[in-house]
């Protein structure tokens, strides 16, 4: 519970420098609300049916991307990571794609297949690959020779080596890129409503609120839900990660 508390605690001190920052005048109210009144305003959103909507279409989106994204990374890391002839092949295609911004995509996937749930999802996808996909390559390149070596020496086959030398020690790795892919995702999420002007979602009620009234407390109350969604997510993985291979050095997750 130890870093819990302790996040909480860090939490805790921002919101009252925020909420000092205000109301010493060091920075304009009418600019930038205090935290007192963003936090008054989450507590009145989430009492709103459209609002518990948006946030439901947002999650719902990502958590579909989400698992696309492992289904599709997983393997082709595994074979990437296990056949080196073919990780040669594919590396300029692989190397040319990773580079290039989701939200660079966004026209592209737009004029394709329309502004609907599809494009966020899309755009999500190819975002969080790659996190996954590099991960679990770069946790075969980390196998120990002298493992592999002692489970052919004791007749162990080549599909018995990946199943209970090279899958194990890789998953450890593997998880770590999902969790870093969940941020990923969720951030591409929320831009792509916010830029395409998604008709649901947090990025739709945030571009909403900053046009028309100009509610900037609005507008700060859907992006502390969207870190908040963030921040939880991260936290479970984290945890999670801990109980699953606190065998493992690659585990940094501190589970009471």
């Amino acid at each position: 519970m130890r870093p819990f508390i302790r996040n909480i605690a860090g939490l805790i001190a921002f919101l009252v420098l925020w909420e000092l920052v205000i109301r010493l005048g060091v920075i304009a109210e009418q600019d930038v609300p205090p935290a007192s009144v963003v936090l008054t305003r989450i507590v009145e959103l989430f009492g709103q049916e459209e609002f518990l909507r948006d946030v439901i279409a947002s999650v719902l989106a990502w958590l579909i991307a989400l698992g696309i994204a492992v289904a599709i990374a997983v393997p082709l890391g595994l074979v990437l990571g296990n056949f080196p002839y073919v990780r040669m092949a594919t590396r300029s295609v692989v190397e040319f794609l990773r580079p290039i911004p989701s939200v660079a995509l966004i026209p592209l996937v737009l004029v394709s297949i329309g502004g609907g749930p599809e494009a966020k999802i899309i755009l999500a996808i190819y975002a969080a690959v790659w996190p996954i996909l590099y991960n679990t390559i770069y946790a075969f390149d980390e196998i120990d020779q002298l493992l592999i070596d002692t489970a052919r020496s004791c007749g162990v086959s080549k599909a018995g080596v990946l199943t209970t030398v090279a899958l194990p020690h890789a998953a450890p790795f593997v998880f770590t890129g999902i969790r870093i892919s969940a941020s990923v995702g969720l951030i591409v999420i929320v831009s792509t409503e916010f830029i395409a002007g998604s008709s649901a979602g947090l990025g739709s009620f945030i571009l909403q609120a900053a046009h028309g009234a100009g509610r900037t407390d609005l507008v700060l109350a859907g992006t502390v839900v969207a870190g908040l969604i963030g921040y939880l997510a991260n936290e479970g993985l984290e945890r999670l990660g801990g109980r699953l291979f606190k065998w493992h050095k690659a585990t940094t997750a501190e589970v009471a």
